[in-house]
């Protein structure tokens, strides 16, 4: 399986480049979700726009870095880069790069229930989904023509079946930073 994490949005509520803002403990916001990411599921591709900084921090992480050239279309397009960079792959867990709190044990646990034979894994806290989402492979066709921004819900919503909700003790998978004032948030581990 392999994981991707996505980073090739504009930011635009933040108001500058979220992901190379800096968390309480100095690390980007992005390097702590590749760091999180990679230490729960292993390999990851990190979709970046053309962001230099953003993909030498990335690659320092240890994260294959694949650049969207249609990044402007949305999250969609990021996701289908990301699984075509990657098509060979028996599954995808699909993370959002501002989302720097999603315990790694918590990334495992969604690939462990992918593994056994769930088509689609969501992570669940407090009745709510969040993310990481993994996707076995034979969702790889529609993963790859995705596009706009509301990245993989049609996949999700037609094949309902297919779907385990899985609950965690992890608010970091309804986490994100959205506004300068999320930086502080932080959550226990």
């Amino acid at each position: 399986m392999t994981a991707i994490l996505l980073a090739a949005g504009f930011a635009r509520r933040f108001g500058s480049q979220k992901l190379l803002a800096r968390l309480p403990d100095g690390q980007y916001v992005v390097e702590a979700a590749a760091r999180n990411l990679l230490a729960g599921a292993g390999c990851v591709i990190a979709v970046t726009g053309q962001d230099e900084q953003l993909m030498r921090v990335l690659d320092a992480c240890g994260c294959q870095v694949v650049v969207n050239a249609r990044a402007e279309e949305g999250m969609g397009a990021s996701i289908a880069a990301g699984v075509r960079a990657a098509a060979d792959a028996a599954g995808w867990l699909v993370a959002p790069g501002d989302m720097p709190w999603i315990h790694p044990d918590t990334i495992a646990r969604v690939r462990a229930a992918l593994d056994r034979d769930a088509g689609i894994v969501i992570p669940t806290f407090d009745g709510r989904r969040g993310h990481p989402v993994a996707f076995a492979g034979e969702f790889a066709a529609e993963l790859a023509a995705l596009k706009g921004d509301s990245g993989a819900r049609s996949v999700v919503a037609a094949h309902a079946l297919r779907l385990k909700l899985l609950p965690v003790d992890d608010a970091g998978v309804l986490a994100d930073i959205d506004t300068p004032d999320d930086l502080g948030r932080g959550f226990a581990r």
